[in-house]
């Protein structure tokens, strides 16, 4: 198979960004050890080199004024369009760029567009959850059906279009009926994740959330399934992460007299993760909607039983009573008979996790994902 030089282009790229700078930079790192050449361009960030090269992956940063490492306002966006599209032209011809893969349709897949125009290249989209419009514009004319009609554009002219989960692949079917789109999962670090190895429960019930604190997470499901688990179950909950519903949760917390048992953690970068994970008992994941979470398959890489629910995207990497246990979104009842199940019995402990480290390390390992994007390069290439 002959060396392929692909650019990855990303508004968000570690230590910026989240989930989709995570995957890129994953994604990038697998390419490299199959013996391709891989390029990222992204945005840049005070103290971080305008270029270098790490893990075999040659990364270029571009100007950008986003005041935040996170996220990137909409006039940031516009702003990272214009620079790359210009920067990327003379990029494309130096580096001789085979192929393109824009992470997230805004605002990376216009630039791959242009270089799809001016100098004949091919790209393949990886769409990422908040890509796929959830509501139907009320008016033909609005700038809102304009988007819409523009993102459908971008897929269309792109040569595949790839989702992390089936779920998404659906919700992107069911806004563009004539897309297709395929699916390649997320992945965890194998290699960097050690799992952990001691099951012995000492003290309080370590239970972990690593997300961001939102709705759709079902954080105001978990409080009170924890509220209805017997008091005679000693229990302590991480949440690590940060969002908008942090007051909710506070609330929850007061209403139910456990303040005291729960941590705020906050935001932590990926290289801190790791052994959180493994001082952890056992992980939490109430959601009402979602992909294939990262910290789900992270969680599971790092050998830890699960407790969440059958929604599109977990039910694909959580076997039921093998890696964990799955209950139904919204039902803070089932989940407290979940972890109650659990709690009671330390012993599953051990052969859930390594069930879940299995599972991940055949199907969700980073290197796995690699060959997979390779395939449909491949594929997209020789047509």
């Amino acid at each position: 198979m002959p060396s392929r030089r692909i650019l990855l282009i990303n508004h968000e790229y570690p230590p910026l960004g989240g989930v989709g700078g995570n995957a890129t930079r994953h994604i990038a790192r697998g390419l490299a050890k199959l013996g391709h050449k891989p390029y990222v361009l992204t945005t840049a960030w005070p103290g971080l080199p305008a270029l270098e090269e790490r893990d075999g992956v040659v990364i270029k940063r571009i100007v950008s004024r986003r005041a935040d490492m996170r996220s990137l306002g909409a006039g940031e966006g516009a702003r990272f369009i214009a620079n790359a599209m210009w920067i990327a032209q003379g990029l494309a011809r130096q580096w001789k760029i085979d192929i393109t893969v824009p992470f997230f349709t805004l605002p990376a897949a216009p630039v791959a567009l242009f270089l799809k125009r001016r100098r004949f290249i091919p790209y393949v989209l990886a769409l990422q959850p908040g890509d796929v419009p959830r509501r139907r514009p009320r008016h033909a004319w609005t700038t809102e059906a304009q988007v819409h009609r523009g993102v459908r554009h971008l897929w269309h002219c792109a040569s595949a279009v790839i989702a992390p989960s089936q779920n998404l692949a659906d919700t992107a079917r069911g806004f563009a009926p004539a897309q297709a789109v395929d699916v390649i999962p997320y992945g965890a670090d194998v290699d960097g994740i050690t799992p952990k190895d001691d099951y012995q429960s000492k003290g309080d019930v370590k239970l972990l959330y690593v997300g961001r604190l939102e709705k759709d997470r079902g954080l105001d499901v978990l409080l009170p399934a924890l509220a209805k688990v017997s008091s005679a179950l000693k229990w302590k909950l991480a949440l690590v992460g940060d969002g908008p519903e942090w007051p909710v949760i506070a609330a929850l917390a007061a209403r139910f007299a456990m303040i005291d048992r729960i941590e705020l953690a906050g935001w932590q970068g990926w290289n801190t993760l790791p052994p959180i994970y493994r001082g952890a008992d056992v992980f939490v994941l109430p959601s009402r909607v979602d992909g294939m979470p990262a910290a789900l398959l992270e969680a599971m890489a790092s050998g830890l039983p699960v407790v969440s629910t059958c929604v599109a995207g977990v039910s694909e990497a959580v076997l039921d009573r093998q890696t964990g246990m799955l209950v139904p979104p919204d039902d803070s009842d089932a989940f407290a008979d979940a972890l109650t199940e659990l709690l009671v019995d330390p012993t599953r402990w051990e052969p859930m996790g390594r069930a879940g480290r299995a599972r991940v390390e055949t199907y969700y390992s980073w290197t796995n994902v690699a060959e997979k994007w390779v395939a449909v390069i491949e594929r997209v290439l020789a047509s």
